[in-house]
């Protein structure tokens, strides 16, 4: 089947919006169940700056890159499709979908995987974005190990900075946390930064400080600069799944505080009937192998759920020869 412009679209058992570890491993899970499968992704990844990709077990440091490439070739050995484009819209149509691209073609769906991913809001620091993934980092689990024993500041920007910065203590012993707009830890958070060392800097971060092409530091708004290796910033994460607020597909305010996500249960179902959603979407700090677990899990409820309809429709029309078979003999 090929995506069409015309008025009687294609369709397909799942369309997966978002081609990153979530919507790739649950395309593979449901290509490997005979599923007809599309997966539509705008390359847009989050960790597109970074180097690598950490603490996934036998991908231990493969460009992010080259590992979705991977994954697309995984999914077309098993018949998925992987088509490269911007989702505009997606409508309820019948017991399904019709899912809209930018460019005009559309496309229809039995369900719906949605693994958009998030945006992350950074700090409004000049020179963060363009750092973001290389040396201005969120994750220790990611990237600590890159920047171990070097001089590292955590950047408030959230109720768990001194979290944050009790975390990346396990990687060095020369943590900073920098107050910046936000107010003064706890007395209880004052005291165990203390004891570990961590210095607190009050006042705002104006600026970073590059040389050549690394991070040397960050400027205060009183001149002073501070030398670090990397800057550590908690940003609110916000789940990227404005398009389907059309559906009924909302986010909500994360138990953790730390941004935007959808609600689904265990198996990524949402409150949206026929959508689920897995990824960074619905948990703002799944790692990329965490990312494709819940892709995968996902896919194997989507196949279940569409093998009940399919078992619902068999029933109902072996039931409906039967009686005619039974009519036939009076």
């Amino acid at each position: 089947m090929q995506v069409t412009g015309r008025q009687d679209p294609a369709t397909y058992d799942v369309v997966v919006v978002g081609g990153g570890a979530a919507g790739l491993s649950g395309a593979l899970a449901l290509g490997r169940a005979r599923r007809s499968v599309l997966v539509i992704d705008a390359g847009e990844p989050r960790n597109a700056p970074a180097s690598g990709v950490h603490v996934f077990l036998t991908r231990e440091g493969m460009n992010p890159a080259a590992l979705l490439e991977a994954g697309r070739e995984d999914v077309r050995r098993y018949g998925a499709e992987v088509l490269e484009g911007r989702v505009a819209s997606a409508a309820r149509v019948d017991e399904g979908f019709t899912v809209g691209l930018e460019d005009g073609r559309r496309v229809g769906a039995r369900r719906l995987l949605v693994a958009t991913g998030l945006f992350d809001e950074l700090p409004d620091v000049p020179g963060i974005r363009e750092r973001w993934g290389r040396d201005v980092l969120h994750c220790p689990y990611c990237h600590g190990w890159e920047v171990r024993d070097e001089p590292i500041g955590v950047l408030a920007s959230n109720p768990w900075a001194a979290h944050q910065a009790l975390l990346f203590r396990q990687w060095s012993d020369d943590v900073t946390l920098f107050l910046h707009d936000a107010p003064r830890p706890t007395d209880e958070e004052a005291e165990g930064l203390a004891a570990r060392g961590i210095a607190v800097v009050e006042g705002e971060v104006a600026s970073l400080e590059i040389v050549g092409d690394r991070l040397a530091g960050v400027r205060m708004g009183s001149g002073e600069v501070v030398a670090l290796r990397a800057l550590a910033v908690a940003p609110r994460a916000v789940a990227r799944t404005e398009v389907f607020e059309g559906l009924g597909l909302r986010t909500t305010g994360h138990p953790s505080g730390l941004g935007e996500h959808v609600e689904a249960d265990a198996v990524g179902l949402t409150s949206v009937p026929g959508v689920w959603v897995a990824g960074n979407a619905a948990d703002l700090a799944a790692q990329v192998i965490s990312a494709a677990a819940a892709g995968v899990r996902a896919g194997a409820a989507i196949n279940a759920d569409l093998i009940a309809e399919e078992t619902e429709h068999a029933v109902t029309a072996y039931r409906a020869r039967r009686e005619a078979r039974t009519a036939g003999r009076r």
